[in-house]
């Protein structure tokens, strides 16, 4: 039974991102790919975004050590930031296993508790939907005016772009939504099943208040800020890539991130699927064609998950190094 779970946690995400993927590029001219890939696209902004998808993780990786260091956990920087490159990567291939792997890294290598380690990521997930909440408010409240120009230029309604969608479009966007609710429940359910004696639940607690006496508040709202700003980057420097969206200006930029970064919250491969679905849609609202909007998020997922899946790979050798010198 159990190895009947294991199965399905891994084909069953790829079967829903394959089929919502199949379902967006059913009438695809993959023609246009090729001819973008080759003569079409300006590579200089794709390889300019690539320090700052990197950057986001070391980051995030600094952000974990100091949330790590009241609880008298003292992981080495490498070792952190190799256990965040090897999470990401192993969440390519099972959705949202990287958070218990990256504990396990920890506690492998630098002796890390992990039942704390759980209990300062879960701090961390509560940080990122906070930060998450204040970008989706920020958004919202400055496009709002951008919406009206742009309805009102075009002479197209609400109701109307809404029509434009199909009964599979809104299935999507609505199995997409259950699907978010009901990883949210699943985790929380693991949660308490995980909580079953004193010692675990008092980890866990202490990972979870461990902000309270994080070293250096200023340092650690840094940390978290340049996170999602090098996040927010890794996704913008990319639309000068293509002619057909160089010409979006920042904030539509934030408003696909935002709505990508929901997005990837469907458990499927890197967002595999949802996301190309919820970047495609935000960029028709500005005026961006939709076999445009199509390509642009598939080379930009395809090439980000290359990289994500590379520094996976580079982790995995540096910790056969470290363990060596161990």
């Amino acid at each position: 039974m159990k190895n009947w779970r294991s199965i399905l946690k891994i084909v069953l995400p790829l079967m829903l991102g394959g089929v919502i993927l199949w379902w967006m590029y059913r009438g695809f001219d993959w023609e246009t790919l090729s001819l973008a890939l080759t003569n079409g696209m300006n590579w200089t902004w794709m390889w300019l975004s690539f320090p700052f998808g990197i950057l986001a993780q070391v980051f995030r990786a600094l952000r974990w050590r100091q949330v790590l260091r009241p609880l008298g956990e003292h992981p080495r920087l490498h070792t952190s930031i190799n256990a965040i490159f090897l999470s990401y990567a192993s969440s390519l291939v099972v959705p949202r296993m990287g958070e218990v792997l990256r504990c396990g890294v920890l506690k492998r290598y630098d002796g890390v508790s992990f039942s704390r380690g759980v209990g300062t990521v879960v701090t961390e997930r509560v940080v990122d939907m906070l930060m998450i909440a204040l970008l989706s408010l920020l958004v919202f409240v400055t496009q709002i005016p951008v919406f009206s120009v742009f309805f009102e230029r075009t002479g197209v309604s609400l109701s109307g772009f809404m029509r434009q969608f199909t009964t599979t479009g809104w299935a999507v966007t609505i199995l997409c939504a259950l699907l978010i609710a009901a990883t949210g429940f699943v985790l929380l359910r693991r949660i308490k099943a995980f909580t079953k004696t004193r010692s675990v639940i008092t980890d866990l607690k202490d990972g979870l208040l461990s902000i309270r006496n994080v070293d250096g508040v200023g340092l650690f709202l840094f940390n978290s800020v340049a996170i999602w700003i090098c996040y927010f980057l890794h996704f913008y420097l990319t639309f000068f890539c293509l002619k057909s969206t160089e010409g979006l200006g920042m904030d539509v930029a934030m408003v696909a991130f935002v709505v990508g970064t929901f997005a990837v919250l469907v458990p499927t491969p890197n967002g595999a699927g949802p996301w190309h679905f919820a970047v495609k849609t935000v960029l028709m609202l500005y005026g961006v064609a939709g076999d445009d909007g199509a390509l642009f998020a598939l080379i930009v997922h395809t090439v980000q998950t290359m990289l994500v899946a590379a520094l996976g790979v580079y982790a995995v050798g540096a910790l056969a190094v470290t363990k060596a010198r161990n």
